[in-house]
């Protein structure tokens, strides 16, 4: 058996999926921000006629994934599978999302890597033979993230300065066997590592080490620099972590460049008062799905590193006492 393993981690795709279309939604907050021109579609208020933030966020997912195969011009009854995850327990937004769409259904959770993990397994499904279209997406909201994780809304909370704002967002793409379109040519999937952090204000800090061992792991398996990259995008690290991913990167030896950035940095503006950033699942799937999808379609991108990156708490870990582990999963996509 010819094993498409390479190195530690990582698995090179002999059939390259394709990505055949992309759709983003998002709330008014991440409209206003600098990348609000690249969204699909950006709702007026947050909740957008639903009774509840965790409906609205369902519905977010549903119009995002729909989107993306209409987009495709592909009937839904071609998906073979949809892959789709978020932060609320029991990845309520997803499962209910799927409910409405009716296709086989594999639910994921790794916080907010989700749409780096869903991607990669979608792609391993294809170029495995297993499907030859695979829908992933994923979702997070503002209120309820900060409802389940946090304090409740209405208390007007004090926020620490190394806290990031959750991305009210879906963003989904459309795996296909083949077509025209940027190519998901490898993946590296990364492990779970816990240095003891237990601010969950800070999870910049917490998923940081994870990304920069998967970075080095990818490095080292395929033999590549960051250099070799037009731009190389963690999502989302924030502020607080994307520093500290230089700093251990450059500690192990390797510069990540100005090839590198974090989508948590790049979604909102600093008038938006957001602290370190943005996070939540929607964070790097909308800005993927989004900016970063239209420069790889348009050619001013050749070669993309997206590394989402997970926070995996809950908050009875929390309330137990427990730490902060972080993972991170990268894909890289070609146009």
């Amino acid at each position: 058996m010819d094993l498409k393993r390479v190195g530690n981690q990582t698995v090179v795709f002999s059939s390259p999926p394709v990505i055949l279309a992309s759709y983003s939604v998002v709330g008014p907050m991440e409209g206003r921000g600098p990348l609000g021109k690249t969204f699909d579609k950006v709702w007026q208020d947050n909740i957008n006629g639903e009774k509840s933030w965790e409906l609205a966020e369902s519905k977010l997912l549903q119009e995002a994934m729909q989107g993306a195969v209409e987009q495709a011009g592909i009937p839904l009854s071609q998906v073979d599978y949809m892959l789709a995850g978020d932060l609320l327990n029991q990845i309520i937004s997803s499962n209910f999302a799927a409910r409405k769409l009716a296709l086989p259904f594999i639910g994921l959770y790794g916080a907010c890597s989700t749409m780096a993990l869903g991607m990669a397994v979608g792609s391993m499904l294809i170029d495995g033979g297993f499907a030859s279209h695979v829908l992933v997406g994923v979702s997070s909201h503002h209120d309820s993230a900060e409802r389940q994780y946090r304090l409740p809304t209405e208390q007007g909370g004090q926020r620490s300065l190394s806290a990031q704002w959750t991305v009210t967002g879906a963003g989904s793409v459309l795996l296909g066997q083949s077509g025209t379109g940027p190519r998901i040519t490898a993946a590296t999937l990364g492990r779970v590592l816990d240095y003891g952090e237990t601010d969950v204000g800070n999870m910049g800090a917490a998923m940081a080490p994870a990304v920069a061992d998967t970075l080095l792991n990818h490095f080292q398996d395929l033999q590549r620099q960051p250099e070799d990259y037009s731009l190389i995008a963690s999502g989302d690290l924030g502020m607080v972590g994307a520093d500290l991913t230089r700093e251990v990167m450059l500690r192990s030896g390797m510069s990540l460049g100005s090839e590198y950035t974090d989508c948590g940095l790049m979604i909102y503006d600093k008038s938006q008062d957001v602290h370190a950033g943005a996070s939540g699942c929607g964070c790097s799937a909308v800005v993927f799905a989004g900016d970063i999808m239209q420069r790889l379609t348009a050619g001013s991108l050749k070669r993309v590193l997206l590394v989402g990156s997970g926070a995996l708490h809950s908050p009875t870990s929390s309330l137990q006492g427990e730490s902060v582990p972080g993972i991170g999963h990268a894909v890289v996509i070609e146009g």
